[in-house]
């Protein structure tokens, strides 16, 4: 059976289906999710919300609840409470250093203490994309729209944080409430893309995408576009080789993206200004 065949076969299966369904639509929120995380240095955050997913992974199978359900509001009040730790890079990679070791601390001591079978929890750290089910994809489509929709809402205050903390203050930013919602963005997503890739996997949705549109894109609005085009290319054409090969998408993916990534960062530097001056120089006065 050719490669084209057996792609044409396997799409007729309805876990096929939700399975593209999905990277299709976080190839269109989680790239911009990337770009906050690279813009705000804050890739911390990424690896402690891994762990936080496992706690709420491990607190919805001892109490009955939909696991990533639980994973998804422990994640969102994770961020949410790490908030205010971020006036600096130094102060939040310190909180996701603690966060990162209690949560799988007590993750693993629910799992011991509850005699819950953990399989099922450590399973999605590796992913399980042929699992997705419409809750996922609602929660995916949700981001597909909101993290755009926030992007052009508040374009100019994100390029003015991204760039310096303190001139977005200066600017009239409301720099603590942003800084909240992009850290329970970041949280939610990560958290959304778990059954897709795993969590030690997500890195394919969020931050290559990310890394190789900074390369390519010359100010804050093409580099978003960059990344959402780089994760739509990605994230079908890895799907279509996992199905053809019959490889594991998740490993897939991630090599597909950074490929990308290595050659947009083996392409010659571009002299021009900084993606993010721009939105300074037409920064109004605090006044």
């Amino acid at each position: 059976m050719s490669a084209l065949a057996q792609i044409a076969e396997l799409w007729q299966l309805v876990p096929v289906q939700r399975a593209g369904g999905g990277l299709l639509l976080a190839a269109f929120g989680l790239p911009i999710v990337g770009v906050v995380i690279v813009g705000l240095d804050i890739m911390p955050v990424r690896f402690a919300m891994m762990h936080v997913a496992l706690l709420g992974i491990a607190v919805g199978q001892l109490l009955g609840l939909d696991p990533m359900l639980c994973a998804l509001v422990a994640c969102a009040l994770a961020g949410a409470g790490v908030a205010p730790l971020a006036r600096t890079a130094e102060g939040l990679s310190g909180a996701m250093g603690l966060l990162m070791s209690l949560a799988i601390a007590v993750a693993l001591l629910l799992l011991a203490l509850s005699g819950v079978n953990a399989n099922g929890a450590f399973a999605l750290l590796w992913g399980s994309i042929l699992a997705v089910r419409p809750a996922d994809l609602a929660v995916l489509g949700v981001l597909a729209v909101a993290v755009p929709a926030l992007f052009v809402w508040r374009r100019r205050d994100l390029a003015l944080l991204l760039h310096d903390r303190e001139l977005a203050q200066c600017s009239g930013v409301a720099v603590q409430r942003l800084t909240v919602l992009l850290l329970v963005l970041v949280a939610v997503a990560v958290a959304g893309a778990i059954r897709l890739t795993g969590a030690l996997l997500v890195d394919a949705l969020t931050l290559l995408p990310a890394l190789a549109a900074r390369r390519l894109g010359r100010s804050l609005v093409s580099i978003t576009v960059w990344a959402v085009g780089i994760g739509v290319v990605v994230n079908v054409l890895g799907f279509l080789l996992s199905l053809a090969w019959d490889l594991p998408p998740g490993p897939v993916l991630v090599l597909a993206a950074g490929a990308v990534a290595l050659v947009a960062h083996l392409l010659p530097e571009r002299r021009t200004r900084s993606w993010r001056l721009p939105a300074t120089s037409s920064a109004p006065s605090p006044h």
